[in-house]
Parts: C-alpha cells; sequence; structure tokens
C-alpha cells in the first residue's frame, strides 16, 4: 500500500506480524526485568556498554563502510551520507553519551506530586516505565546507541526497525549491545531489531498495538508520516525540521552572521539545521548583502523572495547562486546547501509566516529587543524557541539529556528533545489502612 504522502508501506505478511508480535512479547518479558532494577545496576549495565562499544568501535566502523559504499553507489545525498557516517570517532562520541546516561537522575520511582486524602488516605503519582517502545529510523546508526542507552536507564524495552541503509552498522552494534546484557543478565531481547523482516517489519510494529507501547518515528517527512497516519499503535511524531531563522529590525549583525552560518552549515542533513532565513525590511537592504556574502562564501544557494532577490543582485556578491523561490519552497526541508530567504515588513508578518510554514521543531529570533523577543518566544508554536543562537543547540545531547530519542513536535506527553523524563509515564499509589468509600 502506500501512505497519504506517496511512501510506499509494504503489506502486512501474517508470518512476519507474527513473529513481530512474539519479539514484542519477548522484549516485554525482558522490560519487566529490568524494571526490577535499581539505578546502580542499570548504571553498571550503561558503563558496561559504552566500554564494549569503545571495544568494538573498529569492527562498527569497518560494517559501517560496507553501508556508506552501498549508499554512495545509490546515489545518496551528501547531506544523509553524513547522517549516515558512523565512524570510530562517532563510535567513540557515542559511547561517551552513554557513559554520560549513566550520570543522569533515574526518573523511575520519581513523586511528581502527592497528598493525604481528609479520611488518611495517601496519595502518590510516580513515575514508571512506559514499556515497549518502537523505533522506526533511517541512515542514522547513532540512533540505535542513544535509544538503546535511553530505554536502559528509564526501564524499558525496545524493538528497533533501522532500514537497510544501515543494516550492516545497526547488527555489528546490536551484537555488542546483546553480548553486554547478556553478560550482565539480561535477555537480549530488551534490545532487538527486526530489520531482518525489511519494509515488512515495520509494518508489523505499526499495526502491534496491545504488543509495542509506543512508536517513534525517525527521519524524512515521507517515513514519519508513513508511521504516523498508518499505525494503530499510539506514535510520538517526531518532525522534520524546516527550521526559521528571523532576523529583527533591531539585530545585532556581528553575532547574527555567525549563528546563521553555524545553523545553516555545520551540518546541513540534520533535522535543526536552518532552512529559512526571514529578514525585517528595515534592515534587509543593509543586512542582506552581508549574510549573502557569507553564505556565498560557505557554498550555500539561496532561493530568495523578489525583495530579497533584488537587494542581493544589487550587491554583486561574488560566487553567489541565487534563484528566485517557489511557493514549494516555503514549505521544502532542505537538508542541503540551500536556503530560503524572505524579507517581511514586521514581526507580526515573520511569526505569521513561520507558524503558517513551519513544521513545529525549532525557530530563532536575532534581536536586540526585549519586546519582539517576548512577542515572538509566545507566539511561535513551536517545540523550541532559540533568542540569539543557533538552532543546532536543539539536540538532547546539549540540553544535558546526555541523548535524545527523538525530537517531539506534537503537544500531547512530550514536545522537544526526548531524555529520560520523556520515556516514562505515572501510576497512582494509594496507601490506606482500611479506608472504604461511603
Amino acid at each position: 500500500m502506500v501512505d497519504d504522502g506517496g511512501r510506499n508501506v509494504a503489506s502486512l505478511d501474517p508470518e512476519v506480524f507474527e513473529d513481530v508480535c512474539a519479539m514484542a512479547d519477548a522484549a516485554g518479558r525482558a522490560q519487566g526485568q529490568l524494571a526490577n532494577a535499581d539505578a546502580d545496576r542499570k548504571n553498571a549495565l550503561l558503563l558496561a556498554m559504552a566500554d564494549a562499544l569503545d571495544a568494538g568501535k573498529a569492527g562498527i566502523a569497518e560494517a559501517n563502510q560496507e553501508d556508506m559504499r552501498a549508499a554512495r553507489e545509490a546515489g545518496m545525498s551528501e547531506g544523509k551520507l553524513d547522517r549516515l557516517l558512523f565512524d570510530g570517532a562517532r563510535v567513540a562520541a557515542a559511547a561517551e553519551g552513554v557513559r554520560h546516561v549513566a550520570t543522569l537522575a533515574d526518573p523511575v520511582g520519581q513523586v511528581v506530586r502527592g497528598s493525604t486524602l481528609p479520611n488518611g488516605l495517601r496519595l502518590s503519582q510516580v513515575r514508571v516505565p512506559i514499556g515497549v517502545f518502537g523505533m522506526i529510523y533511517e541512515a542514522r546508526p547513532n540512533v540505535t546507541v542513544d535509544v538503546a542507552s535511553l530505554c536502559i536507564k528509564s526501564g524499558n524495552a525496545v524493538l528497533l526497525r533501522g532500514g537497510h541503509e544501515a543494516e550492516h552498522t545497526n547488527a555489528a552494534t546490536l551484537k555488542v549491545i546483546g553480548g553486554v546484557l547478556r553478560e550482565a543478565g539480561f535477555d537480549p531481547a530488551l534490545v532487538a531489531s527486526v530489520d531482518r523482516f525489511g519494509r515488512m517489519g515495520a509494518t508489523a510494529m505499526m499495526e502491534a498495538r496491545g504488543h509495542i507501547d509506543v512508536l517513534v518515528p525517525r527521519g524524512g517527512a515521507g517515513l514519519i508520516q508513513a508511521v504516523v497516519r498508518n499505525s494503530k499503535v499510539p506514535v510520538i511524531e517526531t518532525g522534520a525540521g524546516n527550521v526559521h531563522i528571523y532576523v529583527d529590525a533591531s539585530a545585532d549583525f556581528d553575532k547574527a552572521i555567525p549563528v546563521i552560518l553555524n545553523a545553516k552549515t555545520q551540518r546541513v542533513g540534520v533535522c535543526n539545521a536552518a532552512e529559512k532565513l526571514i529578514v525585517h525590511k528595515g534592515v534587509a537592504k543593509a543586512f542582506l548583502p552581508i549574510a549573502a556574502t557569507a553564505l556565498a562564501d560557505a557554498g550555500v544557494e539561496l532561493h530568495a523572495d523578489e525583495t530579497a532577490y533584488g537587494i542581493i543582485e544589487n550587491a554583486n556578491v561574488a560566487g553567489l547562486n541565487m534563484v528566485r523561490a517557489t511557493d514549494e519552497d516555503w514549505d521544502t526541508e532542505y537538508l542541503a546547501l540551500r536556503m530560503g530567504v524572505k524579507v517581511v515588513d514586521s514581526l507580526g508578518e515573520a511569526i505569521e509566516h513561520i507558524n503558517t510554514h513551519s513544521t513545529g521543531h525549532t525557530e530563532c529570533i536575532l534581536s536586540e529587543d526585549y519586546s519582539a523577543i517576548e512577542r515572538f518566544t509566545k507566539l511561535i508554536d513551536s517545540a523550541v524557541v532559540m533568542v540569539n543562537a543557533s538552532s543546532r543547540f536543539t539536540d538532547g545531547g546539549m540540553f544535558g539529556f546526555g541523548a535524545e530519542l527523538g525530537i517531539s513536535t506534537q503537544k500531547l506527553h512530550a514536545r522537544g528533545p526526548m531524555g529520560l523524563t520523556e520515556m516514562t509515564t505515572t501510576k497512582w499509589v494509594g496507601y490506606g489502612t482500611g479506608q472504604v468509600r461511603k
């Protein structure tokens, strides 16, 4: 079948569905064992996992090279190739992320609130694991490590569908993680992959309501919408990143240029990279030639509206690659060295344009006007708003979470980077002494 976004979704194979449900049930049983483990035991498991990743990084990197070669031959874009890369240095960085997760407070058992009723019944709302997560992602092998570490610390199990682009990398990584789980006395079913079933494995996960508790897709807009529209399992939607930077009339140019360059060019194939530059007309003639020069030097192609095009064209910027923007540009996540540029008449127009075309991920304002900043942060309807700082900070690691399950762009349960707390739910516990309701 084909989802509404045009992405193919494999038809459900009954045998695959049965096998995936059995794996999810095994994960659930393993999760019960993990949920009974205290923080010290979970932290020891994480530290052992980090050490094993360091020890096995050469093998993981070698498997990743096989995936990289196949991706290049298939014509994968440079932005996505960068996301797929999981060399020795990145494996080591992922291992450090695991160690950081081990240092974080365990959310399980935290009391959210409580009270004592007039009859003496004591009520406590406490954090507990959600249960069995399902992750569907593509060309992002670091997610395998991030999700495994967060699930272990938060007491959850996970089934992974990592996509064919990273199948060798993910298999090598999961072999290392599985070995650590066995050695520590845990069932490797706690962190398992359905990759051997291909796309049908993902379809089975979407159908496995009652076996998988929540499904989290990470990838492009097509993948995410395919899961949202076809899943019978509850979904936490992680959005694509059509990220905007708004340059206010009061912006400090010396601050603005480094922020824009960092947000656009540091890594182009990630969801928190900036895709659109919105400039107030009061500074457009002075600012746009400077910004265009810096972006041209970085190899960025500009897709400019009529006003911006005219200003930049008249500046005769050397080496500039610029085209006129179309209506489609304003809704496009480029994941490439391209950036849409628009001039607006007011802060209000900027806010309206951003809320209309944003994916709800991250938006930035560059301003020295307190009232403009307050209005922007209150009225922008996105998970994260940055003030005079790069959008690249929207990241679980940068937020101090050690890693992230994903960046939620929905409004229920979790919003923004999802760390340990967002991977728990709550239950109420009532402590009585024989009270009965009258």
